[in-house]
C-alpha cells in the first residue's frame, strides 16, 4: 500500500457519499482504515467498509453507485485458492480458468455499479516488473494477473500506474 493506490482512490471520492470501500482479501490495513475514517468525518460523508473474501463481489455492491475495490489482485488470489488446491494442479488450462473466472467476476461488479449509474475504482498489483518466481504456484499468480490485469484496463476509462505516492495517469 505504500505506493498510495488507496489513498488515491479513497481522494477520488473523497467529496462523495455513501461509497463502498470493498476489501476483498487479506485483512483492512490500519493506515487504510484511518484514511477512510478521516475522510468520512472531513468531508461529512457517509463510507461503508466491507472488508470480505467473496468470490462474487458484485453481490455486495447493492445500491451503492461509488465503490472501490481493493484489490484485484486479492481476488483474483483468492479465485485461484479456491480453484486450485495444490501446485500440481496449475495447468495452462487451469490458468485460462481461473482468468475467466476473475474477469467475469470483475465484469460483473462493472456491471452492477453501472447499473446503479456510478463509479468504480479497481486498484490492483502490477506484477511484472519482479523477476519471475521460481514457485510454479507464484510464477501462476504472476501470469494470471499479468493478462487479468490487461483485459480489465483495457474496458477502463482511465487508468493510472501508482509509485512512491505519485500517481500516473497512462489511460
Amino acid at each position: 500500500m505504500a505506493s498510495g493506490k488507496a489513498r488515491f482512490a479513497i481522494g477520488n471520492f473523497a467529496s462523495l457519499d455513501y461509497v463502498l470501500y470493498l476489501r476483498a482479501g487479506e485483512d483492512l490495513d490500519p493506515d487504510i482504515t484511518q484514511r477512510v475514517d478521516y475522510s468520512t468525518k472531513k468531508n461529512g460523508v457517509e463510507r461503508n467498509v466491507v472488508h470480505k473474501q467473496t468470490l462474487t463481489p458484485a453481490d455486495e455492491v447493492k445500491d451503492h453507485k461509488f465503490v472501490i475495490f481493493d484489490s484485484l489482485s486479492a481476488y483474483a488470489r483468492l479465485v485461484m485458492e479456491d480453484m486450485c488446491k495444490s501446485e500440481d494442479d496449475i495447468t495452462p488450462e487451469l490458468k485460462k480458468q481461473i482468468e475467466k473466472r476473475v474477469i467475469d467476476g470483475i465484469t460483473a461488479l462493472q456491471d452492477k455499479v453501472t447499473e446503479n449509474h456510478g463509479n468504480l475504482i479497481i486498484i490492483s498489483l502490477e506484477t511484472g516488473f519482479s523477476v519471475r518466481p521460481t514457485d510454479r504456484a507464484l510464477a501462476a499468480y504472476r501470469d494470471i494477473m499479468g493478462r487479468v490485469n490487461q483485459r480489465i484496463t483495457s474496458t477502463c476509462a482511465e487508468v493510472y500506474f501508482s509509485a512512491s505516492g505519485i500517481q500516473f495517469r497512462i489511460k
